[in-house]
């Protein structure tokens, strides 16, 4: 991350955290400053390296070091956490859906995948339930990003020996439509009207409206145009995870912790800090004018329940994202369209 946002953390969770703040030891000598402290724990977010890596570099101990992280990663998440890992707002929802059509997938907003963090110091107890094939324990993240890179979901703390279909039937991931909360859509494929978003994915997942898969073996030019295009786009979350991982080695690297809510504290706050990073950079990398569109700063955080959350309403609204005939129409529109407006 560049400069002025390393110290807009700084300044925030000093501001609000007492711990960042530099004092006075017993004999009136100034302490660590927040700038150490901060500094301490990013370079072990984005090294990845043992607590006593930064000793020399900011004159950190190795307890002190692990305390610095402890509570950096507690305060990116407290207070970053509402702003820049949220769903998305009516105008975010806008501008996806605008690039979308660009790409040609008229009510996508992202992809959907799952990655597996080897835990390395995984209790002997859990071992049986965190390790699959591999022989390693891995904790599940199962995440949406867009064409930007920026993260919208993000579910942690899965057993490994879940595939992304086990992870989805815990995911929050379509609590919004459940329980009425998710803003309304409406867009059209080859003349017809739609009302669900969905997600690109690979071939794991259910075949629902909120999916689209890929076409394993087309055998036609629509086909193929089809599954180049989705499989394409699809990877935006597969390029998600490797920046994610780039970006904060300690991700790419097994885990070195013992607790499981440190472990999570720390993806979360990763990833909020891959999403300011995003937002603070996107515009100097990503293709698509989206300079119309509202950022970050001034959009509308609340939001409005249209519809009565009870069991009747809930229980219709999952016969409603498992339509398969649903799913069926809306890939032959997807493939139509894609034809009338790439088609060669």
């Amino acid at each position: 991350m560049n400069k002025p946002l390393f110290l807009r953390i700084v300044d925030r969770l000093t501001a609000e955290d007492p711990y960042f703040r530099q004092r006075r030891d017993a004999t009136g000598r100034l302490g660590l400053s927040p700038i150490q402290k901060c500094t301490a724990a990013i370079r072990l977010l984005a090294y990845g390296g043992g607590c006593d890596t930064v000793d020399e570099y900011v004159r950190l101990g190795e307890t002190t070091a692990r305390k610095c992280l402890q509570h950096f990663v507690s305060g990116v998440v407290n207070f970053f956490g509402d702003e820049y890992l949220r769903r998305p707002t009516p105008e975010d929802l806008q501008r996806l859906l605008y690039v979308a059509e660009e790409r040609g997938f008229p009510g996508m907003v992202g992809s959907i995948d799952c990655m597996h963090w080897v835990w390395k110091n995984c209790p002997t107890a859990w071992k049986g339930m965190y390790t699959r094939g591999s022989g390693k324990p891995t904790i599940v993240l199962e995440a949406v990003a867009s064409y930007d890179l920026w993260i919208w979901h993000a579910f942690f703390g899965s057993p490994g020996t879940f595939n992304d279909i086990n992870v989805l039937d815990r995911s929050p991931v379509f609590d919004d439509i459940l329980y009425g909360q998710a803003p309304q859509v409406t867009y059209y494929v080859n003349g017809r009207e739609y009302n669900l978003t969905y997600y690109l994915t690979d071939g794991i997942y259910p075949k629902w409206p909120t999916f689209i898969q890929s076409i394993p073996l087309p055998q036609t030019p629509k086909a193929s145009l089809f599954a180049d295009r989705q499989e394409s786009y699809r990877k935006d979350v597969e390029r998600a995870f490797g920046v994610l991982q780039a970006r904060f080695a300690v991700i790419k690297n097994p885990c070195l912790l013992w607790d499981k809510d440190q472990v999570g504290l720390i993806m979360r706050a990763c990833i909020i800090l891959h999403n300011m990073i995003v937002e603070n950079e996107r515009d100097g990398y990503s293709q698509a004018d989206v300079s119309d569109f509202p950022q970050a700063e001034g959009v509308d955080l609340s939001y409005s329940i249209n519809m009565n959350s009870n069991i009747s309403n809930v229980l219709n609204g999952q016969i409603i994202i498992r339509d398969r005939e649903v799913h069926d129409q809306l890939k032959l529109d997807l493939v139509e369209h894609l034809w009338t407006k790439f088609g060669y």
